[in-house]
């Protein structure tokens, strides 16, 4: 059978050996200068002679395989130049393992409706591999430096993440062919525009060794990642950070806090040394992945603008502008065009993704409520979902969209068992299975229509 597999393989490569000395070194597992035929073999004899080396991992999984040798075949046919996925779809699925450690002790409770369902009512046996079968190329992953320091409501609604779950998801979402988006909170909770707190382990550095710690801690990371199979492909460097991060420890008093304001530029610079220190680390382990500057002021373009403006005054390092955009706090599609426009006009040397978004499938959730424009139902959630991707659609630098917690599903984990088995001490709502009955919502199916 190994022969057989070499005869193909030879064949393929034989007909694909065309490639100049001009080839890029991406590939180049013989160290020759070039990625030809004689590359392919130099993978192909690893396979079948087990003798493994890191150079013959061409896809960044980890492990050299076949996938390597399709690697190597996908280079040769683009003339050397290693293809890139262009748009990616998917969303944030940083509950999944402990939503399925609770369906597993849900079994042993003879609860036997504790599953993932798709949306005809068939159990899912494993989610992630199943998103790529509905299209999905790209899953998401939050990454909090000590999780265990959160607060107890904080740990209730989602704050659990720490190396160890990253790992194992991210080698998953590698493992099935998906494109991995790493997301830091340089927190021990949740970082966002009103909570960018630094992590307690942290609290007595000053600001020089702040800025070593962040490119320590983030290099550190990406090397356990790697040694995992669990290379990211996109990386964001903090999290929704409008107003700049690691303002200070929980309990700072506000006016030593540290944020970033518009027309203020008393800490912009802290800030923006900071970036450099954590994307200086993301180039060096990780030198094929996309650092992302992730901001939520959409509905606030003046704002936004200044962000991006210092990011490019102060020289930071990074690739794609990342928003979040949720109807119910953010407002309508319009809001979302006019920042994309300004975005577009401004920064034309930059792709942006839509990191975070989501809708309500039943119930209201936040502030404003579209239920006349998007029903609180699967059919409401889906035409939101298709007339968001109908207008990313028309802007060509909009390279990614991704839904927030799509994996929220409560169904089986309730009743007599709650406290014990229950995952949120809250339903979100505006996930992408539904929690009464476990089944895919029509929403999910879409989301692959914004690949093109």
């Amino acid at each position: 059978m190994k022969r057989q597999y070499r005869s193909i393989f030879l064949v393929l490569a034989l007909a694909l050996g065309f490639v100049s000395a001009n080839a890029a070194i991406k590939g180049d597992v013989n160290g020759d200068g070039e990625v030809t035929i004689s590359d392919v073999n130099a993978v192909i004899d690893m396979i079948l002679t087990d003798n493994v080396q890191e150079i013959g991992d061409v896809n960044g999984d980890g492990e050299v395989g076949i996938s390597d040798v399709n690697a190597l075949i996908d280079i040769i046919l683009n003339g050397g130049v290693e293809p890139e996925v262009q748009f990616v779809v998917g969303g944030d699925i940083s509950m999944l393992t402990k939503y399925e450690a609770h369906q597993q002790m849900a079994l042993r409770y003879n609860i036997t409706n504790a599953h993932y369902y798709d949306i005809n009512g068939q159990v899912i046996p494993d989610v992630i591999p199943w998103l790529k079968q509905q299209g999905w190329n790209a899953a998401r992953v939050r990454l909090f430096v000590n999780p265990e320091n959160a607060s107890t409501a904080d740990k209730g609604q989602g704050v659990i993440q720490n190396l160890d779950t990253v790992k194992v998801l991210g080698r998953r979402i590698k493992a099935a062919g998906m494109k991995f988006m790493l997301d830091f909170h340089y927190s021990d909770s949740w970082a966002d525009p009103v909570k960018q707190y630094t992590p307690a382990a942290w609290a007595d550095l000053d600001d020089d060794a702040l800025t070593q710690r962040i490119y320590e801690y983030t290099r550190d990371c990406l090397i356990e990642l790697k040694a995992a199979g669990a290379t990211p492909d996109y990386i964001q460097t903090g999290n929704e950070i409008s107003y700049g991060m690691l303002w200070g420890p929980v309990g700072t008093p506000t006016a030593q806090l540290k944020k970033c304001y518009s027309g203020d530029e008393a800490n912009w610079e802290r800030f923006t040394n900071l970036l450099k220190a954590a994307g200086r680390a993301c180039r060096e382990q990780c030198p094929r992945a996309k650092i992302i500057l992730h901001t939520e002021r959409a509905a606030k373009v003046s704002i936004m603008l200044n962000f991006y403006n210092q990011m490019r005054d102060k020289q930071v390092d990074y690739d794609i502008i990342g928003l979040s955009y949720y109807p119910y706090y953010h407002g309508a599609l319009s809001v979302l065009a006019n920042a994309l426009n300004n975005l577009t006009n401004y920064y034309q040397d930059k792709d942006i993704m839509i990191v975070e978004t989501g809708y309500s499938y039943h119930y209201k959730v936040g502030d404003m409520d579209f239920s006349s424009t998007w029903p609180l139902t699967y059919e409401g959630q889906r035409q939101f979902t298709a007339d968001l991707v109908g207008r990313l659609k028309s802007y060509v630098k909009v390279k990614g969209l991704f839904w927030w917690f799509p994996e929220a599903n409560e169904y089986g984990l309730g009743g007599s068992m709650w406290s014990t088995l229950h995952v949120n001490d809250a339903w979100y709502n505006a996930g992408l299975w539904d929690h009464e009955t476990g089944k895919a919502t029509p929403a999910l199916y879409e989301l692959k229509n914004f690949v093109r």
